[in-house]
C-alpha cells in the first residue's frame, strides 16, 4: 500500500515539476458612470493620454442557447483626473454597464493602415464597412501625430489640379497646401472637392474623403459617383455617419489624416478633404461637455483652436531627404447666413493657406460653382501654377473683380463710354467661361486654351448666352483636330512662341468654321 502511496506521490511531483506558468500583469479598471458616449472609471491609475482601453461586457442573448455572451468595446481616455479616468467608447454604449470591466492596452490609440484601402470605404477605426473582404494589416499608425517641423518641410511648388478653371486660374492649390472651402449649406463645396478628387485620375495623387457626420445616403452617392468616374481607383473613403457615435465623428479627421501620412512617408502625394469640420467642432463639444470640461465661446472648450490646427498642420510638402511626399488638406466649413467671423470659420481661416469661398446669391443667379473671387484667396498663389496658366490668368482675377463693380455702376447710368461697355461685355463673357457644371473637371491644358481665347479678345464676338456652347465646341474641336497643340501645352507648360502660334492657328481655325 505504502510502494503505491509513493508512486501516486512520484508521479504528482513529476506533473507538477512539468507545469509551465506565464505571469500577466493586466491593468484593470471599473466603470464607475457611463452615459452619453463618456465613462468614468476608476482604478486605472496609470492609463497615458489618447490610451486605448477596452471595455468587456456581458450580454444576454435572447437567441442563443448560452444565457451571456462577452463582447470587447474599444474606448480612448481623454481626462485624467486624481481618482478618475474620463474615457470616450468608440462604438455602441449601450451594452456597457456600472461595475463593467476595463482594461489598459498600452496602446496609444491609432488605425491599420495599407495599400490595400484604395478604393475602399472604412470607418474611423479602419475596419472596412463596404461590405467587402476584411482588410488586414499589421502596421499601425497613431492618429494623433506631431506635425513635421520647418526643416523637414519644402516651399509649395507643385500645383494640384481641381479641373476647375475658376479655382486653377485665380486660387490655384498647391501640393502641400491647406486651402479651406467656406459657404453656407448646400453651395457646392462638397461639389467641389469631389471634383478635385475626379480630376486626380491619371495623377499620381492617393485622395481620402473624410466625411464628418453626413448623411449615409449622401456618403453613399458620392462613393458611387467617384465609381461611376473612375475615381474610387485612386481614393479612401473614411466615413463617420450620422448615426454613429459623436466618438467616431471626433476621430475620423485624424484616422483620415493618419492613413494619409502613411502614404506621404512612402514619398506620394495625397489630397485629403474634411467634410465638415463644423460637424468635428460639435461633436468635440458634445464629448467635452458631457466630460465636465468648461465651456468657453459658443460652448465650445477652450482647446477648439489647438483641435483644428494640430490636424491641418499635419498637412506639409516634406523636403527631398524625406521622400519629398505631400498632403494637401481641403478642409470644408459650413458657415449660418454667410457669416464669416464666426467662432469657428475665423479659427480655421487662421490655420489655413487661405479660403474658397461660395456665395449662396450667385448660387442661386445660377452662376456655379458659386464663387466669390473678392474674398477667396490662395496664400501661395501663382506658385502653384504652370507658366502657361500664370500667363492667361494673370490678368483674370483683377478684370472680374472690376466687372462686378463697374456692372453695380452701369445698373444706375445708361450712358456708357465705349471703354466700360467693352469692360462689362469682356466680364460677362468671363463669367460664362468660369461657369462649370458639377463632376465635368477640365484638363489644365483645355484650360489654358480657352482662356487664352477670352483674355485674347477671340470670345467678344460670341453672344453672353452662347458661350457656354462656343467653349463646349472649342474643348471638341480641339481634342479632334489640334490634339497636338493640346499636347504641346502640356509637354512645355509655357505659352512659348511656338505654342502661342499653334493655339491661335486653332482658335482661327474654329472660329471659321463656328461663324460659317
Amino acid at each position: 500500500m505504502s510502494s503505491q502511496k509513493d508512486y501516486i506521490i512520484e508521479q504528482l511531483k513529476k506533473q507538477v515539476e512539468g507545469i509551465k506558468t506565464e505571469t500577466k500583469t493586466e491593468k484593470v479598471g471599473t466603470v464607475v458612470e457611463i452615459g452619453d458616449g463618456v465613462a468614468k472609471i476608476s482604478g486605472l491609475s496609470d492609463a497615458m493620454a489618447s490610451e486605448m482601453l477596452e471595455f468587456t461586457t456581458t450580454r444576454t442573448d435572447a437567441d442563443s442557447a448560452r444565457t451571456d455572451t462577452e463582447k470587447t468595446i474599444l474606448g480612448v481616455a481623454l481626462n485624467l483626473e486624481e481618482d478618475q479616468v474620463g474615457a470616450m467608447v468608440l462604438g455602441d454604449y449601450k451594452g456597457i454597464k456600472e461595475g463593467d470591466e476595463v482594461k489598459s492596452t498600452g496602446r496609444i490609440l491609432s488605425v491599420p493602415v495599407a495599400e490595400k484601402m484604395i478604393g475602399r470605404v472604412v470607418n474611423p477605426l479602419g475596419f472596412a464597412i463596404d461590405g467587402k473582404e476584411e482588410i488586414k494589416s499589421d502596421k499601425f499608425y497613431p492618429i494623433e501625430k506631431n506635425a513635421p517641423g520647418v526643416i523637414a518641410r519644402k516651399s509649395v511648388y507643385q500645383p494640384v489640379q481641381t479641373g476647375i478653371k475658376a479655382i486653377d486660374a485665380m486660387i490655384p492649390i498647391g501640393r502641400g497646401q491647406r486651402e479651406l472651402i467656406i459657404g453656407d449649406r448646400q453651395t457646392g463645396k462638397t461639389a467641389i472637392a469631389i471634383d478635385a478628387i475626379i480630376n486626380q485620375s491619371g495623377e499620381d495623387v492617393v485622395c481620402i474623403y473624410v466625411a464628418i457626420g453626413q448623411k449615409e445616403s449622401k456618403v453613399a452617392r458620392i462613393v458611387a459617383e467617384l465609381e461611376k468616374n473612375g475615381a474610387m481607383e485612386h481614393t479612401i473613403v473614411v466615413v463617420a455617419g450620422a448615426s454613429d457615435p459623436a466618438s467616431f465623428s471626433f476621430i475620423a479627421p485624424y484616422a483620415g489624416c493618419a492613413i494619409g501620412e502613411y502614404f506621404m512617408d512612402q514619398g506620394k502625394d495625397v489630397l485629403i478633404v474634411y467634410d465638415d469640420l463644423s460637424k468635428h467642432a460639435w461633436a468635440y463639444r458634445q464629448i467635452s461637455l458631457i466630460l465636465k470640461r468648461p465651456p468657453g465661446r459658443e460652448a465650445y472648450p477652450g482647446d477648439i483652436f489647438y483641435l483644428h490646427s494640430r490636424l491641418l498642420e499635419r498637412s506639409a510638402k516634406l523636403n527631398d531627404d524625406l521622400g519629398g511626399g505631400s498632403i494637401t488638406a481641403l478642409p470644408i466649413i459650413e458657415t449660418q447666413a454667410g457669416d464669416v467671423s464666426a467662432y469657428i470659420p475665423t479659427n480655421v481661416i487662421s490655420i489655413t493657406d487661405g479660403q474658397i469661398y461660395l456665395e449662396s446669391d450667385l448660387f442661386y443667379k445660377g452662376i456655379r460653382p458659386a464663387l466669390n473671387v473678392g474674398l477667396s484667396v490662395s496664400r501661395v498663389g501663382s506658385a502653384a501654377q504652370i507658366k502657361a496658366m500664370k500667363k492667361v490668368a494673370g490678368k483674370l482675377r483683377l478684370d472680374l473683380a472690376q466687372f462686378r463693380e463697374l456692372e453695380a455702376f452701369a445698373q444706375f447710368g445708361s450712358d456708357l463710354d465705349e471703354k466700360t461697355r467693352k469692360q462689362i461685355e469682356r466680364g460677362k463673357r468671363t463669367v460664362e467661361v468660369l461657369k462649370q457644371a458639377q463632376y465635368e473637371p477640365i484638363s489644365v491644358e483645355n484650360q489654358v486654351a480657352v482662356l487664352y481665347a477670352l483674355t485674347q479678345g477671340y470670345i467678344d464676338d460670341v453672344k453672353a448666352e452662347k458661350v457656354s456652347d462656343w467653349e463646349r465646341d472649342f474643348h471638341k474641336y480641339l481634342k479632334s483636330t489640334h490634339k497636338e497643340t493640346l499636347d504641346l501645352i502640356k509637354k512645355e507648360q509655357d505659352l512659348t512662341d511656338k505654342v502661342v502660334k499653334k493655339l491661335k492657328k486653332a482658335i482661327e481655325g474654329f472660329k471659321e468654321i463656328y461663324q460659317g
